[in-house]
């Protein structure tokens, strides 16, 4: 009897674990096609233009991105959902990740000549001090809003494992595309003007 429970439970966890690998391909090969397109530059990640109000709630393209509250690093409290209306960069970023550092010039330049709201989402936990995150905005001349995700709240219901990651939501608040790892100047406002 025990030989056919322990066969029965191995049965169900090989099962699971097949039908975990597949659907994990299927999303794998579904980000890779957007990513290959987008590099291209041909089309843009969006799959059809979805109103806010019809839109699922979650972090693919075409969902609408889940709302948060933060505090900024001047103390102000701000929450996605403000910025309805805008195009926004969700950038998710440390000062010890040297790909953000890299990426951070370019952010700036972008924010000085484009029309777009960033909200640079700071790891804070992961920081060894509040004072590196000051300092980092120092050297770099950053004039756009650090959010600080104190305890990586927001940052794991975006479920963020490379950083910096980032999303560009559009004026509805839909996600239109999605990069995992730094971008430079000319992808950041090629996929700004692919959004509405």
């Amino acid at each position: 009897m025990k030989k056919i429970i322990i066969s029965v439970v191995l049965l169900a966890m090989f099962g699971y674990a097949v039908y975990d690998l597949v659907k994990s391909e299927d999303n794998d090969t579904t980000t890779s096609n957007t990513e290959e397109l987008n590099t291209e530059g041909n089309q843009s990640t969006s799959t059809s233009e979805v109103e806010s109000t019809d839109a699922t709630v979650g972090l693919e393209v075409g969902n609408l991105a889940p709302d948060f509250k933060l505090q900024t690093l001047n103390g102000e409290t701000v929450k996605l959902s403000d910025f309805r209306g805008r195009r926004v960069m969700l950038n998710f970023w440390a000062t010890w990740c040297p790909p953000c550092r890299a990426e951070m010039p370019d952010m700036e330049k972008f924010y000085q000549e484009k029309d777009v709201t960033i909200l640079a989402v700071n790891l804070t936990e992961t920081e060894a001090s509040m004072q590196d995150v000051h300092d980092f905005v120092e050297e770099f001349g950053l004039t756009f809003p650090v959010l600080l995700d104190k305890k990586i709240e927001v940052a794991t219901t975006y479920q963020i494992r490379p950083i910096p990651t980032s999303y560009m939501i559009d004026s509805n608040g839909i996600i239109r595309y999605q990069a995992f790892g730094a971008l430079n100047y000319e992808m950041m406002v090629s996929e700004f003007e692919n959004m509405k």
